[in-house]
């Protein structure tokens, strides 16, 4: 089958906060899959789960953090030493060289401590909205929803945006959500989309949301044209 298109208009608020609430209650114990023991550990996974799995992050950085416990002990850490550690998540020499200048960052300019604030999150090496939308909200219960690939491609096909950027999508979210669900409904569409909405063909059949979702019947309607329809 082609790839499956996003469906061209929004559900209705009604709608959408229905699916929302179904995901809330399929997924009560949502929380990030990284493993980590304070901000600082968080933040490095974070950084190093770009275009990886969170899995593969969990078994590279027990290393990492046993090497370089703290962030002083990581800024003043050659990178060769560094990408020899991290170089199962991909893109290992530009992330040795981030998580290393992190690291200095928070020591010389944070007191060695990873900075609450978004504006300061994001001034740090390899931080991006993202990165510091899923700290926020993991690591200091701040009001934030981070948009990754998952959240992304599972708020479209429920309908709940046509955003063509994470920022656009981040921003319908948000609206349909009061402030403090935001950092659970990015674990709720981040595990839905893992578990059943996955890439490139979602589990329809055992989906909760089924009846409420536009995606199935744009799937209907490709396999009654045939292999290779638009």
């Amino acid at each position: 089958m082609p790839a499956i298109p996003f469906p061209k208009k929004k559900v209705p608020r009604r709608i959408a906060l229905e699916q929302l609430a179904t995901l809330e209650r399929t997924y009560p114990h949502a929380v990030t899959a990284l493993e980590y023991e304070d901000e600082f550990q968080l933040l490095i996974a974070v950084i190093l789960s770009a275009q990886t799995t969170d899995a593969r992050v969990n078994m590279t950085t027990p290393a990492l953090f046993a090497k370089y416990p703290t962030p002083e002990k990581l800024g003043r850490a050659r990178q060769s030493d560094v990408e020899q550690i991290i170089r199962s998540t991909g893109f290992f020499r530009m992330k040795a060289k981030n998580i290393i200048a992190c690291a200095r960052d928070i020591v010389e300019r944070f007191g060695g401590r990873v900075p609450h604030d978004r504006d300061d999150l994001e001034s740090l090496a390899g931080v991006g909205r993202k990165t510091a939308s899923v700290v926020m909200a993991a690591a200091f219960q701040e009001e934030a929803l981070a948009v990754d690939t998952h959240v992304f491609r599972v708020s479209h096909r429920l309908g709940l945006t046509l955003g063509t950027t994470p920022r656009q999508v981040e921003d319908d979210l948000t609206a349909l959500l009061p402030p403090k669900k935001w950092g659970d409904a990015t674990h709720w569409l981040i595990m839905h989309g893992r578990a059943i909405c996955k890439a490139p063909t979602p589990l329809c059949d055992r989906c909760p949301v089924n009846e409420l979702c536009p995606t199935p019947a744009i799937i209907k309607r490709m396999r009654r044209r045939g292999p290779g329809s638009p």
